[in-house]
């Protein structure tokens, strides 16, 4: 079906964030689309901080964002806002390098005084980069996220349900874009 790029935007191996992601990257493969995971903290920092665009890990970030029909973009929220990490990669992604994409907003945060670091901090950044269908996004208290040291993961129900409708109509905008894509291309 389609090629979703899901992207973890948060400094941390260990952080309720990435894990978050990788947790909800198996709803749109069970329904068919092939999720390829990208984590930020994976590229060197001095192509981030040197703004290396000829540098390997950024040409493949640029081409894996290229192939992909949809993105989904998950941040913690640090000072009412997205990780420097992934405003890094933002930076030196092409100006619009999310046209024609579907993208679904994730964040977590410790409070909810965040809850509108999505639609007032990521969003319009999204959407500069001719991002032109933005599914609405979800935020998640960290409260809500239990993660194992063994690599488990627990979400409150509330928030897994939530999670869960998000996801499922995120992965079911990205397999209609793509056939409307294919149909009129």
């Amino acid at each position: 079906m389609a090629t979703i790029l899901s992207v973890s935007g948060s400094p941390s191996a260990t952080s309720r964030t990435a894990r978050l992601l990788r947790h909800l990257d198996q709803r749109p493969t069970a329904q068919g689309h092939e999720v390829i995971p990208f984590d930020v903290r994976d590229v060197p920092a001095e192509a981030l901080l040197g703004a290396d665009f000829r540098h390997p890990a950024i040409v493949q970030a640029t081409a894996l964002v290229a192939q992909a029909d949809g993105v989904v973009v998950g941040t913690p929220v640090y000072k009412a806002a997205y990780s420097g990490l992934l405003k890094s990669l933002l930076d030196l992604l092409p100006q619009y390098a999310l046209t024609g994409k579907t993208i679904l907003p994730l964040a977590t945060g410790g409070s909810t005084a965040h809850v509108l670091a999505i639609d007032y901090a990521l969003r319009p950044v999204l959407s500069s980069m001719g991002a032109t269908h933005i599914v609405p996004g979800w935020f998640t208290l960290d409260k809500d996220i239990t993660a194992g040291d063994d690599g488990t993961l627990a979400v409150a129900p509330g928030a897994a349900e939530a999670l869960a409708q998000i996801t499922d109509q995120f992965s079911a905008a990205v397999g209609g874009r793509t056939t409307v894509l294919a149909a009129t291309g």
